[in-house]
């Protein structure tokens, strides 16, 4: 398994020195959707990645997000984000990865997040741990929810229709407080190296968590859905954290989805004449 994980380190480095070549030199947006940004380095980022992945495994499978499926003759299947973080790089605001993500029947075995501006390169594999930069990771040792501190994310698209901002009002009014990074990849690789106690977002894709999913699991954290329901791929909503304040999230999220707030959305002022 070693062999896939170096590999992805190699393709993932390489990726995100094209893309921090882009981001120097600012480059232009196209629209996928009414709010859905898209730029050459996208789909130069992806070209590189989907060229040296059927390079060095013809056979496997290839879920990209510019490009679609790959099929391949194997049960080992590749998920590609090739510019996590597209919004942030297009208006210059330096957040952003390449992830990748290695599939075995329906397990997640390998993966990958680089952050080339910073030179953060997390990975993780099956059994073997997580690791920034040939460090080893772990989780926070938060206990109280209380005390932690959490990122989330809104979609671009369809956001008309996100309910997240009910669960980010709760969340922010009792913890430490919420960040939003405008990168799934890179929170969940936060949760797992300890800056972060928990993430949740709705709507992801699952080349968007499939290698953070890995490195909090390999790092001691925990990953579910939002009502605490085993984590699987392609799942509606997520929730990762240090595991020790997983339950006491669930149990808030679930009074949340039924409709009851611990602490209530305080009213406009009414404004004076």
């Amino acid at each position: 398994m070693a062999a896939y994980l170096e590999t992805a380190i190699e393709i993932a480095r390489e990726a995100g020195a094209l893309l921090a070549h882009h981001f120097e030199r600012r480059v232009s947006v196209e629209y996928k959707g009414a709010h859905d940004l898209v730029t050459v380095a996208d789909r130069a980022s992806e070209a590189l990645v989907l060229e040296r992945l059927r390079s060095h495994f013809p056979t496997h499978s290839i879920v990209a997000e510019e490009t679609g499926s790959h099929d391949g003759s194997s049960e080992y299947r590749w998920y590609v984000d090739p510019l996590d973080g597209t919004t942030n790089f297009a208006h210059g605001f330096p957040i952003f990865n390449v992830t990748l993500a290695l599939e075995r029947g329906d397990e997640i075995i390998a993966g990958v997040v680089y952050d080339p501006v910073h030179q953060e390169m997390f990975a993780a594999e099956l059994g073997g741990g997580a690791y920034l930069n040939n460090r080893r990771i772990r989780v926070s040792t938060v206990d109280a929810f209380e005390e932690s501190l959490f990122a989330t994310g809104f979609p671009n698209w369809r956001r008309h229709k996100d309910v997240n901002v009910h669960f980010f009002h709760q969340i922010g009014m009792l913890t430490h407080g919420i960040r939003r990074a405008g990168s799934a990849a890179i929170d969940l690789a936060w949760v797992a190296c300890g800056r972060l106690e928990g993430f949740w977002e709705f709507g992801l894709n699952p080349w968007d968590v499939a290698a953070g999913i890995l490195l909090v699991t390999e790092a001691g954290g925990k990953v579910t859905d939002m009502k605490g329901v085993p984590n699987r791929l392609g799942r509606p909503n997520i929730l990762a954290t240090n595991g020790r304040v997983h339950d006491a999230t669930v149990e808030l999220f679930g009074e949340v989805f039924e409709g009851r707030y611990r602490m209530p959305i305080p009213p406009l002022p009414i404004p004076a004449n």
